[in-house]
């Protein structure tokens, strides 16, 4: 009780707003010099990456990447019965495919993404064993940015580079 009434004791302060006279704005010129370097932000690491594609046909990209690739599939995952997604590996590399639902409707896959995977066994030798089970490619080996390259298109679009080292 005695905080209440020695802070209505207290003298009122005015409640008059004071003109602040405010500095005009700083206009300046795009610098040529080079932007500072960004750094990651502190904490951020990553060790491995793993890409998840929604396809078309579950059990058709299962084939193509397993049988003409040579991916393993180390988990699946049903739904109901139903078979819903899969976890895929080929080496260092893990991949998910998973089946569209159509609840969005009609979609686009694989338009403004390529997927880029590195070894560093023999490039034209894991073309013709591709070729070899009946899989095509989408660009024949060659060399380029100091790689040797080719490229695949999976069944649902999905557009994928295969490179090594020179």
């Amino acid at each position: 009780m005695a905080k209440k009434k020695a802070a209505k004791a207290a003298p009122k302060k005015s409640t008059a707003k004071r003109a602040v006279k405010k500095a005009p704005a700083k206009i300046t010129k795009a610098s040529s010099a080079k932007p500072a370097r960004v750094t990651a932000a502190a904490g951020f690491s990553l060790s491995d990456t793993a890409v998840s594609i929604t396809v078309d046909d579950l059990k058709g990209s299962l084939a193509w990447y397993t049988e003409v690739l040579g991916f393993r599939v180390t988990e699946r995952w049903e739904h109901q019965g139903v078979l819903r997604g899969a976890e895929l590996t080929a080496g260092d590399v893990t991949m998910y495919l998973s089946q569209d639902d159509g609840q969005k409707g009609p979609r686009s896959k694989g338009q403004g993404v390529r997927i880029y995977w590195y070894t560093t066994r023999d490039i034209d030798a894991m073309a013709a064993g591709i070729k070899s089970r009946g899989g095509t490619l989408a660009s024949e080996p060659k060399d380029e940015w100091g790689t040797r390259s080719f490229g695949l298109q999976d069944p649902t679009g999905y557009l994928i580079t295969v490179s090594s080292e020179r």
